[in-house]
């Protein structure tokens, strides 16, 4: 637990400066972080960031991230939009497989392009959170939804916990503590209103809340099936006692997307 802490608070005072200055050293740092994520994902494949396809992952990885005023620079450039640069990455690890003959597979060549979304569309909508207008604010929500769901749905859980969730993904996990979770983040958010006044109307923001809960511990559990797929405790070691990048964005990758679907951030 001391570990735990001491991680989290000396990762809050890297990370947190460049969240509130927002603007390219944010970009610069999303694109780092992403790239380690990646990085996670290959390496339960036993797939090489530093080989032919994990380098084309990588730039369609890059392509994905592209905020819209470094798109434009880029299509001025090089004349290729972000979806044209995607299309560019999957033909050229498709001919891959061809030149690997079948050394490496089709099924690479989908877990790839797969990682890349399952990365690069969460981190992507970081940036595009944080550059809408209140961005900060609107990404503090998201982090107080998902910091309270995952606190309540522990608490609950340990407290009130009988009926298993999804024993087959997560053995730890309860129906008991995914409700609580739900419970725990509206009350959170009902606090984090009557503080910062989202101008949002009450019922919607607490239908968003309630949607982002789930939404949220589901991202979550996508991330346990993967790494319970791949036989790994955790996606990797960068942070100690956390684990890996995935292990603590896995529901902002779902959250932050979410709340631009929802149009609940203008």
């Amino acid at each position: 637990m001391k570990q735990r802490i001491i991680t989290a608070i000396i990762a809050a005072l890297l990370f947190v400066p460049f969240v509130v200055y927002g603007g390219t050293p944010l970009t610069i740092v999303i694109y780092i972080i992403a790239a380690v994520g990646l990085f996670e994902m290959l390496k339960m494949r036993n797939l090489s960031l530093f080989s032919v396809p994990g380098i084309l992952a990588l730039v369609g990885l890059f392509a994905m991230l592209m905020p819209e005023g470094w798109e434009s620079a880029i299509i001025d450039a090089t004349s290729y939009s972000k979806l044209e640069w995607l299309v560019l990455v999957t033909a050229l690890l498709l001919i891959y497989v061809v030149l690997k003959k079948n050394k490496f597979t089709f099924d690479d060549v989908g877990f790839l392009l797969i990682s890349v979304f399952y990365v690069g569309v969460g981190f992507y909508y970081f940036m595009a959170t944080r550059d809408a207008s209140d961005g900060l604010l609107y990404i503090v929500f998201a982090l107080v939804v998902v910091w309270s769901t995952d606190s309540g749905a522990y608490f609950v859980g340990r407290k009130l916990g009988k009926n298993k969730l999804w024993p087959e993904i997560s053995p730890k996990k309860t129906v008991e503590g995914f409700v609580g979770g739900i419970i725990i983040a509206i009350i959170a958010v009902f606090i984090f209103e009557m503080i910062t006044h989202l101008e949002v109307q009450w019922w919607k923001l607490i239908v968003v809340t309630i949607i982002a809960s789930i939404v949220g511990q589901m991202g979550d559990l996508v991330e346990s099936a993967i790494k319970r797929h791949y036989g790994v405790k955790d996606s990797g070691k960068i942070l100690p006692g956390h684990g890996g990048i995935l292990d603590r964005f896995d529901s902002l990758l779902f959250v932050l997307p979410l709340l631009h679907f929802l149009h609940f951030v203008g």
